[in-house]
């Protein structure tokens, strides 16, 4: 697997602790749920290696991902039933492969806009924490 010391993904630091919990590792990627929760159910999913864009992947290693996302996403679904799912690949300044997964519900912030990136207003109990988890795990 190829590490870059500067990321906090293959240095699996705190700067990527601080900011998510590690739920599962998958085929070819880690999904981890959002510490920030202003978005109920919000994770994303991170190919194991260094790879900086989606081109970069062979159709093998491609499809291998987006079926990782696809079943973080079916997980999502049974797990809290939004009215829709936001998908976001992002990493202007971060520039390891990974995919936000973000519920968005009719009723709640930034329906029918794209979602902040980090809104910082909704943190949840260790307890609350482990419970969502577990919703995760249990449709995965």
């Amino acid at each position: 697997m190829e590490k870059n010391k500067d990321c906090m993904y293959c240095m699996e630091d705190e700067r990527r602790d601080n900011l998510m919990i590690e739920v599962a590792q998958l085929e070819v990627s880690t999904v981890f749920l959002f510490k920030e929760q202003t978005y109920k159910g919000r994770c994303n999913v991170v190919y194991k290696d260094h790879v900086k864009e989606l081109f970069q992947l062979t159709a093998e290693e491609l499809s291998a991902f987006m079926r990782d996302v696809q079943k973080v996403a079916a997980a999502m679904d049974q797990a809290f039933g939004p009215d829709k799912l936001n998908y976001g690949a992002y990493g202007d300044k971060l520039h390891h492969l990974h995919m936000h997964i973000v519920p968005k519900y009719a009723d709640q912030k930034d329906w029918g806009s794209t979602f902040q990136m980090n809104p910082g207003d909704t943190y949840l109990t260790d307890e609350e924490y482990i419970e969502m988890i577990a919703q995760i795990k249990k449709h995965l």
